[in-house]
């Protein structure tokens, strides 16, 4: 099954690009999903804990399973302000 991922914020600023499609396995979770781009990308990995995941739009938690053609955001964390 083909997933599009969407990067947001300081990690699409790392790699240099704003999503990207990748072939996952059918029953791959969101925790599946997480563990393999951690290997891939070591920005993903230094935020892995603080990341929120959004799958066509709504949050999701690690046990959630994906299905072919979902969208998934990496949103890391919002700081700034007073």
């Amino acid at each position: 099954m083909t997933l599009k991922i969407l990067y947001f914020a300081a990690i699409r600023e790392k790699l240099g690009k704003k999503s990207e499609e990748i072939t996952a396995r059918e029953g791959e979770t969101v925790g599946d999903l997480m563990k393999r781009l951690s290997e891939k990308y070591e920005i993903v990995a230094q935020m892995e804990k603080t990341l929120m995941v959004a799958v066509n739009k709504e949050y999701r938690d690690n046990s959630y399973l994906l299905k072919d053609g979902d969208e998934v955001a990496l949103i890391p964390p919002v700081s700034g302000g007073q």
